[in-house]
């Protein structure tokens, strides 16, 4: 009888163990289930190192985590168009589901992404607006409207007369070529009596190159009013520049910075108006709308991008925007620090 019950009772502490790691099994299956559809996501930027990228892969990790795709991001360690490919090509081989990409050259990089979308791969780009072989580009504002928006700032501080210079990322970087084209074209029609003193000149990605230029250029060109920065180093650089030569009376200087890198610089007056989007939510919105495609989502005019509202859509050139242009100066620098967190 004793024997009888001790045996019923192993039995079921076996049935029940068997019973428990069948249900921790069944529990574990949409767990592998999920593990085996997240994506993978790599993200090749123009520099890496630099706060801009920095940020903008805060923002990466970030859509990551709310869209479920495991992201990552490289660069070159200097700007260099070479390395990029090298990087891009990295990844094809490593068969990411999603390449994220801030171009440096776009010519240079076409084939490489034409090879990348032949390996079924879906390429996101940002500042990349006529890069071939992209699946969609994501932009934070008009390219237009931002180009334009910086000269009428400049030609304001500059009593809209006299010589300005400006700097641009490299001479094939995309966006910036295409914000100085704008606010060129603008200065043509609207300030006569201001004039571009020489072509653009390259190095707003780094803070040492931008210095070297803006010593360059004020040796060659010492009747320059004003320093126009695409790029976030670009007016940083030229900023260290006129403060230690006490020229921030006599030369303006307006250009994409990041707010908290820039603070000195502008409440010295040195800076005088700084432009920006959030490259957080740039990295963002590359994985919002890298969801979007891979869950199949009808992509038009109106689309919500989550956390970045809504798009506007411009299906043949496959550009997605919505506008986050941020606008700061001494007046409202710490508020637009405070409220970014840049």
């Amino acid at each position: 009888m004793t024997k009888t019950i001790i045996d019923m009772s192993i039995s079921r502490r076996r049935a029940a163990g068997l019973l428990g790691a069948g249900a921790l099994a069944v529990a574990g299956l949409p767990r592998i289930a999920q593990a085996a559809a997240e994506k993978n996501m790599t993200t090749v930027v123009k520099i890496q190192g630099v706060p801009w990228f920095n940020f903008l892969d805060e923002g990466l990790v970030e859509g990551g985590k709310k869209f479920g795709i495991n992201t990552s991001m490289v660069g070159p360690v200097n700007v260099d168009p070479a390395q990029q490919v090298r990087l891009v090509e990295d990844q094809i081989a490593k068969k990411v589901d999603v390449l994220g990409l801030v171009p440096l050259d776009v010519k240079v990089l076409a084939p490489v992404l034409a090879r990348a979308q032949k390996a079924g791969i879906i390429v996101i780009t940002q500042e990349g607006p006529n890069q071939d072989g992209r699946t969609w580009d994501v932009e934070l504002l008009n390219s237009t409207v931002f180009g334009e928006m910086q000269m009428k700032a400049l030609a304001g501080d500059m009593g809209e007369k006299g010589e300005y210079v400006i700097y641009v990322g490299t001479l094939t970087t995309p966006l910036h070529n295409k914000w100085a084209d704008a606010a060129i074209a603008y200065q043509l029609k609207h300030y006569p009596n201001m004039k571009l003193a020489t072509s653009r000149f390259p190095g707003a990605d780094e803070i040492d190159t931008s210095e070297q230029v803006t010593r360059e250029v004020l040796q060659a060109y010492p009747h320059v009013r004003g320093i126009l920065g695409f790029g976030s180093n670009g007016p940083i650089g030229s900023g260290n520049v006129v403060r230690e030569r006490h020229l921030q009376k006599k030369i303006s200087i307006v250009g994409t910075v990041i707010p908290s890198q820039g603070k000195s610089l502008i409440e010295a007056g040195v800076i005088r108006q700084g432009f920006l989007w959030s490259p957080k939510d740039a990295g963002y919105a590359m994985v919002a709308v890298a969801s979007l495609v891979l869950t199949g989502a009808k992509i038009e005019t109106g689309i919500e991008i989550p956390g970045m509202g809504k798009a506007t859509v411009d299906a043949p050139n496959k550009l997605i925007s919505v506008d986050r242009i941020l606008s700061f100066n001494k007046s409202n620098i710490d508020q637009i620090i405070k409220q970014t967190g840049l």
